[in-house]
C-alpha cells in the first residue's frame, strides 16, 4: 500500500486552520474592531449564533458516534480502516470541517466580531487545500470505486 492510502497527513491541519483562524479573530478585534449591527439586529444576529452552535455541537456528536461505530478513527491524519456513508456523512463527506466553520461563524454571530466570518473563511479554504484534498486521495486509493461513488452522490462539504 502506498503512502496516500495508508494515511492523508502526518499533521492535522484543518485543527491548526481553525485554531489560527481564531487567534486571529481575536487580534484583528483587538487591533482594528470592525463595525457590527445595532440592536435590535444585534440581538436577533446574537441569538441566531447560539442556534449555529447548537448544530454544531449535533453534527459533531454525530459524526464523531457514527465514526465510531463504524470503528474507524476521528483523527484526520491517520488512515481510515472503513468508509461511513451514513449519519452526517450522508449530506456532506467532511461534516466535521463544516461544523468547524459553522462554529467560527457561530461565535462572530455571538460575539459581533467581523473577524470571525473573514478568518473563518480562509480557514476552511486552509482547510480544503491542506486537509480535505489529501483525504480525499488517500479515501480514493484506500477505497477506490466505492468512494468514488459516495463522492459523486454526497456533497464535499453542503
Amino acid at each position: 500500500m502506498n503512502d496516500i492510502a495508508a494515511r492523508p497527513a502526518g499533521f492535522p491541519w484543518a485543527s491548526f486552520a481553525y485554531l489560527l483562524g481564531v487567534v486571529a479573530s481575536l487580534a484583528g478585534w483587538i487591533l482594528y474592531p470592525l463595525p457590527w449591527f445595532a440592536p435590535p439586529l444585534s440581538d436577533i444576529l446574537f441569538a441566531a449564533g447560539f442556534l449555529v452552535l447548537a448544530g454544531v455541537v449535533a453534527i459533531d456528536v454525530s459524526a464523531i458516534r457514527t465514526m465510531r461505530n463504524a470503528k474507524t478513527t476521528i483523527w484526520p491524519h491517520q488512515g481510515a480502516s472503513h468508509l461511513v456513508t451514513t449519519g452526517p456523512f450522508s449530506f456532506s463527506r467532511h461534516p466535521i470541517y463544516l461544523a468547524n466553520t459553522m462554529a467560527m461563524f457561530g461565535i462572530g454571530l455571538i460575539s459581533g466580531i467581523v473577524w470571525f466570518f473573514i478568518f473563518g473563511l480562509l480557514a476552511a479554504f486552509a482547510t480544503q487545500k491542506l486537509a480535505v484534498e489529501p483525504e480525499e486521495r488517500h479515501m480514493e486509493a484506500r477505497f477506490g470505486k466505492k468512494y468514488r461513488d459516495y463522492a459523486k452522490r454526497v456533497r464535499r462539504w453542503i
